[in-house]
Parts: structure tokens; sequence; C-alpha cells
């Protein structure tokens, strides 16, 4: 047994931090008399030189162990005071007293007392080296009270971080709202100015000619817009209106990275009234959407997507597979069974929902352009007839036939770009076209024969053309009228009943970011409705079955709507 006179100058050893106690079967050797007499008088000798044999086995583990032996929250071996391990050669054990070690340790122990057996350092009862017993445990973890101080006190930091987060959301959008009610002041005020100086001109003789195309109109019967309501959108696309419901759908995109497209749906008259509804991943982005006359929603998708919305579930009950892209659709006001697809080849599809296999009917368009614009409308005689619209111009369909017909007087317009129909008798169409793209002479180089026309913040001067029905199948052209045109996008227009056969066209204008009016058939100018900050994206007119009428007005940030005297 080691001497015990070489740690009499020592300091006192660290008291052991409290171990589990395991027990182990006895043995015949405990039970001894003799060794139990040993044990007693050797114990102190055996702490002693456990201290002597820890202190070096300490030196020779320092190099990889310096890290765990320095942090007190670590479990440690009572001899050598360096943190034990789950496996490996200190990994940690015990002896049939019950004290646990760093196996290492205790096998060392045994080496330096010469002997068989050692005394335990802490109790001084004897073990062998088939006693040590080794302790399975999957992971040696010290609850630390600082740790957890520190995990409590960051989630408080954070749930005060997100109020604030919240509140200030709150407090911009209140923001946002004054600055829009601010606008609204504005803009009043200056179309006040406006009408008083058109008054004030109607004596000069440049004013003869306005006044000579009004003087057969019943102003009486003239629509005015009041604006009912303003929403802030993010992102926002397309939109239908349910005027019954008075509920507007607008597309868009979640948040973050990878999001998925979703609905909005809004109460016209609850400012805060706004549902989020997220759609199937497959649908892609939404290119159009038309609200039937039961109430369901019928959009177009470019994820090759006809699909039909329930408003009572807030869920797609119906989708059909596209053989390409959505670009529009639109539904059969007299049997509300029928829905139809224009697809991105030029393909027109007809749909009966009481049938979910197939489409009833698959027609090749005149071109492979994308059809952007479907109206469905019945001509005096009761027929059904289908208006679409691709960059070629304006074509009527007849769904019993194969292929459609091209509006005669619409030649050379340019790129048709946007169609409005009056609903539901379609005795007027209004085209707006921009111009066509430019091609070099065959003497240009190559470069400058693929170069697009520089885009301006103003877009381009483009023109609308009235079409009137002259016989059940054909339309003359009538009247047209410039205006400012998007250079890229495909617009929507709207043409407005005023009463006593009298109608208004809207547009959304390039070059004021707002929706532009004018009467029919004369195209003179109407009134300029409040503008946006970015250009009008998407326009729709609807009315109700007990007669309100509206106009919604979609920017990618804010979304308009108008109520319809």
């Amino acid at each position: 047994m080691p001497s015990g006179s070489g740690s009499r100058g020592r300091q006192p050893r660290p008291t052991a931090a409290p171990v589990v106690q395991v027990s182990s079967p006895g043995s015949g050797e405990e039970g001894s008399e003799e060794e139990e007499e040993e044990e007693e008088e050797g114990s102190e000798a055996s702490r002693e030189g456990a201290r002597d044999q820890g202190g070096s086995a300490t030196e020779d583990k320092a190099a990889e162990s310096e890290g765990e032996a320095e942090d007190p929250c670590l479990p440690s071996c009572p001899i050598c005071m360096v943190a034990w391990t789950a496996d490996g050669a200190h990994r940690v054990s015990c002896i049939p007293c019950g004290h646990v070690y760093g196996r290492h340790c205790l096998e060392t122990w045994l080496v330096q007392c010469g002997k068989k057996k050692a005394p335990c350092p802490q109790c001084g009862k004897r073990y062998t080296q088939n006693n040590i017993i080794n302790l399975y445990v999957p992971e040696i973890v010290v609850p630390s009270n600082d740790l957890e101080k520190q995990v409590l006190s960051l989630r408080e930091k954070n749930e005060s971080l997100e109020k604030q987060q919240a509140k200030l959301l709150e407090e911009i959008k209140e923001y946002k709202r004054i600055i829009m009610l601010q606008q609204n002041i504005i803009y009043e005020s200056s179309s006040k100015r406006q009408k008083m100086a058109e008054q004030s001109s109607d004596g000069m003789p440049g004013a003869e000619p306005i006044a000579s195309l009004t003087k057969n109109i019943d102003h009486s019967n003239l629509s005015s817009f009041a604006l009912q309501n303003e929403f802030l959108v993010d992102g926002a696309r397309v939109m239908g209106i349910d005027a019954s419901s008075q509920i507007i759908f607008t597309s868009g995109r979640a948040h973050g990275v990878g999001a998925e497209h979703i609905l909005t749906k809004i109460s016209m008259f609850h400012r805060h009234g706004m549902e989020k509804i997220y759609l199937p991943p497959d649908t892609k982005a939404i290119r159009d959407i038309c609200v039937l006359p039961g109430g369901d929603v019928v959009f177009a998708s470019l994820g090759r997507k006809l699909s039909l919305f329930s408003m009572a579930t807030n869920n797609v009950v119906l989708q059909y597979d596209l053989p390409a892209p959505g670009w529009s659709c639109s539904g059969d006001y007299p049997t509300s069974t029928h829905i139809y697809a224009g697809l991105q080849n030029g393909m027109l599809l007809v749909f009966d929902i009481r049938q979910t296999s197939a489409p009833l009917y698959s027609s090749m368009g005149l071109s492979t352009h994308p059809v952007h614009t479907i109206h469905c409308a019945v001509d005096d005689s009761g027929s059904r007839k289908v208006f679409s619209a691709s960059s070629i111009g304006p074509c009527v369909w007849d769904v019993s036939e194969n292929r459609p017909s091209l509006v005669s007087g619409v030649e050379n317009q340019g790129v048709c770009i946007s169609l409005a129909c009056t609903s539901p008798s379609s005795d007027l169409l209004v085209a707006s076209y921009r111009p066509k793209v430019e091609l070099p002479d065959d003497s240009a180089t190559p470069q400058a024969a693929t170069q697009s026309p520089a885009l301006t913040g103003s877009g381009k001067l483009g023109c609308h053309t009235l079409l009137r029905r002259t016989t059940t199948t054909s339309f003359a052209r009538d009247h047209i009228c410039g205006g400012s045109v998007s250079e890229l996008r495909m617009s929507k227009s709207a043409i407005i009943p005023c009463g006593g056969n009298q109608h208004l066209f809207a547009y959304g204008d390039e070059s004021l970011y707002g929706v532009r009016t004018w009467r029919l058939p004369s195209f003179q100018r109407y009134t300029d409705l409040k503008p946006h900050r970015q250009p009008v994206l998407d326009l729709r007119f609807a009315e109700s079955s007990t007669g309100e009428r509206y106009l919604g007005c979609l920017s990618a940030e804010k979304l308009q709507v108008f109520t319809i005297r």
C-alpha cells in the first residue's frame, strides 16, 4: 500500500460531488472480518495514495481533458478530478461499495497497490479487477441552472421583440391608411379644380367640337364613381368580384422563399375582412379569375389547371388538367354549368362541371398565341357566343364548330392586348391595341434586329377600337381613340352600362397609373379615377342581382373599390 507521507503537505482534498449509488452482488471476499479490519486500518492511507495516483492520472490526461476539467458543471472522477466519459478508457464505473470513478483510475490504483485487491479511495472497502462494473449510460448531463436561466431570458426577449414587431406593423398600417386618406383629400380637391377649369372653358372656341359630341347625351343618366374602400395588398396580380356577396378575390404569392400561391378573400366594406386561402402546390400562378352566377369561383393557372373553388367550404372542389398553361377563363351565364378556358397555345376548352373526366369541346384557335380574354354572351336570337382575344385580335367562337372566326374590321391595328364586352348582349366590343414592334431593314445588323423598343414609365401610345354588332355574327368598326397602354402586359378593360342605352369604357391608363373612362360611342373622355403609385394590373366591373354596381381596380400594392351610381 502506498505511503501517505508524501501527501501531508497537500491542501485538503475537495469534497467529491454526490454520486449515484449502484448496488452489486456480494462476494465472499467482502465478508471476512480480517479484511474488514485491514480495510479500516488502511482506509486513510488508501485515500492519500489514491489522491497521489489521481494527481499523476490527471497529468497523463491533461492534454486531452483540460477543457473538461476546467468546467465545474461537468461530472468528474473523485480521484483525478477529470470528467469521465460514457465509454472508452475513462468511462464511468463503480465498485461493489457503490462509489463511482473513472475506470482508468481504478485500474491504475490496483497496479500501484501491487496486489490483486485495492481499497476504495473513499470508504476503504476492497475491490478486485473483476469487481469493476461498467455503467452504461447514453449521455452524461448535469443540469445547469445558469444555462436554464439564460434560455428563459432569451425566450422572454424573443417574445418581447415579437410583440414590438407586431405593434410596429400595426402602426405602419395605420400610417399608410392615414396617407391614403390624405391622398383622397388631395385628389378630390384637384378633381374639383379640374372640373371648374373645364366648365370655365365651355365658352372658348376650342371647346365647340366636344360640345357638339355631347349635345344629345342625357347627362342625368350618366354614372358617378364613389371610392367605397381601399385595401393594401402585396404582390396581387388578378382579381374577381362577387357583387351579390360583396366579396373580392385577389391572387398573389405568399411571403418567403418558395412560397405558395394564394387567394385572398376580401370583404368590400370591412377594411380588416381579409382571409388568405392556400392553394394546392401544383396550381402555380393564377392568370384569370371568374365568379360564376351561383357564387363559385373558377380560375385558370400556369400550372395547367382549371380549378373550381367553393365559397361555402373555402376549398378547391374540382380541378381539371389542361394540355397547356391556362391564361383565361369564363363562365356560361345562362346555364352556370359550362366553364371555358383559354390556353397559352391558342386552344379553347369547354367543360361541364357535372362531368369531371374530359372537356366537352376542344378547339384550336387561329394562332398559337395565348388566349388572354374570354367573354360568354347571348345575341338577340338567344344563341350563345363566346368571344376571345389573343394578340391577333378578337375572335367569335361557335362551340359546335371547330374553329373561330376573326372579327372583321380590325386588321392591321397592332397587337391586341385587351377585349371588353357588354353583357349579356355583346352588342358592343372594345378591343385595345398596342403598336407592333417594327423590325429593322435587311441591311441592319443582326444585333439590332433582336432589340426591343426602349421601355418608358408612361407606356406606349396605343388605341381603343369600338366594334358594333351589325348582324348575328358580324361586327363593324365604329370609333377609335388613342390611349397610353402597357408595353408588356395584357391589360384588362370593362364596358359599364349607364342606363338609357348609354355606356362608359374603362381602362387602366399607363400614363395615369389609374383608371380613365370614356363615353361610348364617341370616346369623349369622361373622368379619371384616383390614381395608384404603380400601374393598374386588373380592372373588373360587376353588378349584383339587386342592381348594385361596382368597379374594382387592382395594382401590385392597392385594391380600390368604387360604387357606381
